[in-house]
C-alpha cells in the first residue's frame, strides 16, 4: 500500500549528525521509503528556539544540506510542490518530498521571508514547537492552553492561504487551534497529533477539535510517539490503531492521515522505521478495516487536501 507520511525530522538529523539520504542509521532514507512503499514524505526542517542564535539563517542551512542531497540522488527522489508535481515524479518512479518547516519563529514575523521560503519549496509550516514565539503559542504541559494566534500569527497564517502554503496545527496551543478553524478558508493539517480522549497530552486533539478539523476537511496525522499513543515505552501498532478507531467514530475516516514523527522520537516503535508501514496496513486488514477505508488513511485523504490547498 502506498502512502504519505505527514511529518519526520530527518533532514535535521541529516544537518547535525552528517547522514545521507540514500542509506542512513535513521529511521528514514530512500531505501527505507522504497520498500516500504512510500508515494511521498514531507520532511520538516526542525530549528529548536533554545540552541540557535538565528533560526531563519540555522533554517537556510540545513535546507541547504537537504537539497544537496536530494541533487546526489535526484533519479529517485525530487522536491514536489503539489499533487500535480508529486504524479509526474511517481510516474517516474521517484518518491515526492515535499517540505515543511517546524518552528514558525524561522519566518521572524516577516511576510517577505514567507514568500521566500514559499519560493524554495515550503508547502507547510508549523506555526510553533514548544516555545511561545512572534505567531503564537505552544500547547507544552498545558502552560498557554487557551492563549490564541498573535495579530501577527493571524497575518502570517492568511498569506499561507493565500500562497499555497499548508498551517500546521500541531504543537500549537488549544486556543490557537480554534482561531486556525475561524481563519482558514481551506482546509488545514495536524501533521503529527494524536487522539487527547485515547491518551491525555497536550500534544493531542480533543473530540471536539477532531470534529471542527474534520468539518473543515482538514486531516490529522497519527504519530508514532509513545508519549502521544499510550502508556507502553515502545510504540505499539495496536495502541495507533486504538486512536484510528477513535477518531474514525468522532470525525470521520477521512480527517485520518500518518503522521509518524520518525527521527524525532525518542523511544523505539514496533514499526521500527520507514520500511515497514505495510505492518500497520496488515495491522489495520485485521481490525476490519476496508481496502478504501486504509487508502484514505494511507494517501487519499493527505491528496484530497493538497489538492485543494496548494
Amino acid at each position: 500500500m502506498k502512502f504519505i507520511d505527514l511529518h519526520c525530522d530527518t533532514a535535521m538529523r541529516m544537518y547535525e549528525e552528517k547522514g545521507k539520504l540514500k542509506k542512513n542509521d535513521f529511521s528514514i532514507d530512500i531505501e527505507k521509503l522504497k520498500k516500504g512503499e512510500c508515494m511521498a514524505q514531507v520532511f520538516a526542517f526542525f530549528i529548536e528556539l533554545s540552541e540557535v542564535s538565528d533560526p531563519y539563517k540555522y533554517f537556510l542551512n540545513m535546507y541547504d544540506n537537504f537539497i544537496k542531497e536530494i541533487q546526489e540522488n535526484s533519479e529517485e527522489i525530487e522536491i514536489v510542490t503539489n499533487v500535480y508535481e508529486l504524479e509526474k515524479a511517481n510516474s517516474n518512479n521517484k518518491l515526492g518530498a515535499f517540505l515543511s518547516i517546524e518552528e514558525g519563529e524561522v519566518l521572524k514575523g516577516s511576510l517577505d521571508n514567507l514568500k521566500d521560503v514559499y519560493d524554495k519549496g515550503i508547502r507547510l509550516i508549523t506555526l510553533t514547537w514548544n516555545f511561545e514565539n512572534s505567531l503564537g503559542y505552544p500547547n507544552f504541559n498545558f502552560k498557554y492552553k487557551d492563549k490564541g494566534l498573535k495579530s501577527k500569527g493571524k497575518e502570517i497564517v492568511e498569506k499561507c492561504e493565500e500562497l499555497g502554503i499548508i498551517p500546521d496545527a500541531s504543537h500549537l496551543s488549544d486556543g490557537g487551534f480554534y482561531d486556525l478553524i475561524e481563519i482558514c478558508k481551506k482546509p488545514f493539517i495536524a501533521t503529527h497529533s494524536n487522539a487527547r480522549e485515547i491518551t491525555y497530552h497536550p500534544r493531542n486533539l480533543t473530540d471536539d477539535m477532531i470534529k471542527k478539523l474534520a468539518d473543515k476537511g482538514g486531516v490529522m496525522g497519527i504519530n508514532f510517539a509513545s508519549d502521544f499513543l499510550g502508556t507502553s515505552p515502545v510504540s505499539t501498532i495496536e495502541e495507533m490503531i486504538a486512536h484510528i478507531k477513535h477518531i474514525k467514530n468522532v470525525g470521520g475516516i477521512e480527517v485520518i492521515g500518518l503522521g509518524s514523527d520518525f527521527d524525532g522520537i525518542g523511544n523505539k516503535v514496533e514499526m521500527k522505521d520507514s520500511s515497514e508501514f505495510p505492518k500497520l496496513y496488515n495491522a489495520l486488514k485485521k481490525a476490519n478495516f476496508t481496502e478504501n477505508e486504509i487508502e484514505k488513511i494511507f494517501y487519499k485523504n493527505v491528496i484530497r487536501v493538497f489538492k485543494e490547498t496548494l
